[in-house]
């Protein structure tokens, strides 16, 4: 799948965005026409490969809940305070017009089964009336859910806080979506606070100036496995009653080991997850 995952002055502020904490790409109508261009360019020089699965016109842009939760201007602070002054999330009607733009761009450029996948904004409820257009052909809904994220929306942070809360959203909405399009969870990982030791307030790091060096879970290794196990299985389930899932699975070349700091990271990697016997396999199932 080919991922927009950046645009001119940033879709979102994050550091995936390109630009921490600058947020004005929907400000700015020619950089939008330009991310436009590329995405025709794109989907006519690979718009027939036979690998294709599909194009995102844009990858998690930013709406004002997420903006407000995350307090993106607080997390990742702007090098240039300059630039970033304006910065503001999108709103929900300009991704609508952005998609319908774009679709238009990509479709009549890919083959006939490849898929036009819009992100959800996070706002994985808000897309019933624009996505069943019956103008659209093969498109697909993709969301990241994370239960860091959770934690900001109120998860309690425990294993039976995280069980709870994928049953009664994770599962439940998954479900819900599927049935009038089909959904994919695009990312996902075991990482939690429970398993740091500490609350993370959303998946912060010492790169936004959290201090873990006094940060200890008290788990055993069994304890955490176990742990790292139900999380697996039930967001597993969770994810199959949409169209399918994407582990986010960057490979870690930190020592999160013996490094405070980076406690719980290992489970972002997919294959250390593996290794360690924390994601399910024909040895853990």
């Amino acid at each position: 799948m080919i991922d927009l995952h950046t645009a001119p002055l940033s879709q979102n502020g994050f550091d995936n965005g390109g630009i921490c904490g600058v947020c004005k790409w929907s400000q700015t109508p020619e950089e939008v026409d330009f991310v436009l261009d590329v995405l025709e360019k794109l989907a006519k020089r690979y718009g027939q490969r036979k690998g294709l699965f599909g194009i995102t016109p844009i990858n998690e842009p930013v709406t004002e809940k997420m903006w407000t939760t995350m307090d993106v201007p607080g997390r990742y602070t702007p090098v240039d305070e300059e630039l970033a002054k304006g910065s503001a999330p999108n709103t929900l009607e300009f991704i609508y017009d952005f998609y319908d733009r774009a679709y238009d761009r990509i479709r009549p450029n890919i083959k006939e089964e490849a898929y036009v996948v819009f992100h959800d904004a996070f706002m994985l409820k808000a897309w019933k009336e624009f996505i069943t257009n019956p103008r659209f052909e093969n498109v697909v809904l993709d969301t990241h859910q994370y239960l860091m994220a959770a934690e900001m929306m109120g998860c309690e942070q425990t294993p039976e806080g995280y069980l709870k809360y994928i049953e009664e959203n994770f599962a439940k909405d998954i479900a819900e979506i599927q049935e009038y399009v089909p959904v994919i969870c695009g990312e996902w990982c075991l990482f939690n606070s429970y398993a740091v030791g500490t609350d993370t307030k959303g998946g912060q790091t010492v790169l936004n100036g959290m201090d873990f060096s006094e940060s200890e879970s008290g788990m055993t290794e069994e304890a955490k496995r176990d742990v790292y196990l139900q999380l697996a299985k039930a967001q597993l389930a969770a994810w199959q009653k949409g169209s399918g899932y994407c582990y986010w699975s960057y490979k870690l070349l930190l020592d999160t080991v013996s490094e405070p700091h980076w406690r719980g990271w290992d489970c972002w990697d997919l294959g250390k997850s593996v290794d360690l016997g924390w994601f399910l396999s024909e040895d853990t199932q």
